[in-house]
């Protein structure tokens, strides 16, 4: 029984699709499905249904694929071991980072982590809270850089930093010129916030609950750019993290205002499976955010949840 063919069965798993898989694998759909059939012809069961206008696992299917994804782990372990004893900031982490942040974070955080780790080669796997979430517990990724609550059995968590949120108003709008608002004035706008499913859409709720009781005014993004595009464009006015509204990403036709203290905002953290062989990558992660020393974040002393009970 090859690895390989355990990795693409659980990528099957994961994609339910031949070509999302085999493009996860990085091998051509022909070669996978090969793989699958032999696997099944070694086992002796069918593993994957083949439908004409549909494809899933079997029972028999599931019961392997939670097997192989323990054995994928267990691999894992072994050559990140390997790894160590040769150089524990060396070879490859696959770390899971949440849309909101990944695209305002990684920009200084991969130059900074090179700087201390110039032999790791770092993948980066941009997604939801809740697919993380698996993709931890399941070891297709070592690592995760989420928002805080993150309440996982077995995951360890390390706080990185804390981020305020501040409303933003398209230009001409009454409120620019101040230099603060409340977050009870939001409720009374055409609020612009992202599409359910997103843990930011559910903080910036929780820091301004007039918006949740307003539901006719409030109006949905699948990003944090197609929120700002709208803002621009005069649809209402929204809640942003900080790190959106730096000089990179600011608009002329975007004006953001802070909140009045204690201003809403999220902790950001580091995830990762207790008793990974990665951990030392993990402390140069945190330790490359460290360096950052980016005036969006206020980074916090390195404190680790293992309860993993703390709420930003």
């Amino acid at each position: 029984m090859k690895l390989s063919a355990l990795r693409y069965l659980v990528a099957f798993a994961d994609q339910l699709s031949f070509s999302r898989a085999a493009e996860q694998c990085h091998v051509s759909q022909p070669s996978l499905s090969v793989a699958l059939q032999r696997l099944e012809d070694e086992l002796g069961v069918l593993l994957i249904e083949r439908g004409k206008h549909h494809v899933g696992l079997t029972e028999v299917g599931e019961r392997v694929v939670a097997q192989a994804r323990k054995s994928l782990e267990e691999v894992g372990r072994i050559e990140a071991v390997a790894h160590s004893g040769k150089d524990p900031l060396s070879g490859t982490c696959r770390l899971g980072v949440i849309h909101t942040i990944a695209p305002y974070l990684l920009p200084d955080l991969i130059p900074a982590l090179r700087q201390i780790a110039p032999g790791l080669t770092l993948y980066i796997e941009e997604s939801m809270t809740a697919l993380l979430a698996d993709y931890l517990k399941y070891g297709t990724i070592d690592a995760a850089i989420v928002a805080l609550p993150f309440d996982i059995p077995g995951i360890d968590t390390q706080i990185l930093y804390d981020e305020v949120f501040e409303a933003v108003v398209p230009q001409g709008h009454p409120w620019v010129g101040r230099e603060r608002i409340a977050t009870s004035e939001i409720g009374s706008q055409n609020v612009l916030v992202l599409k359910a499913g997103n843990c930011f859409r559910e903080q910036v709720l929780d820091a301004c609950p007039e918006i949740s009781h307003n539901d006719a005014s409030m109006r949905q993004g699948h990003s944090i750019e197609t929120i700002r595009a709208m803002v621009a464009s005069g649809y209402g006015v929204s809640v942003l993290p900080r790190s959106a509204l730096s000089e990179l990403y600011q608009s002329e036709l975007v004006v953001s205002i802070a909140f009045e203290e204690p201003a809403p905002m999220r902790r950001v953290a580091l995830a990762w499976r207790r008793g990974s062989a990665q951990e030392p990558v993990v402390q140069a992660l945190a330790q490359a955010v460290r360096a950052m020393n980016k005036p969006a974040y206020q980074v916090v002393d390195c404190v680790t949840n293992r309860d993993v009970s703390m709420v930003g």
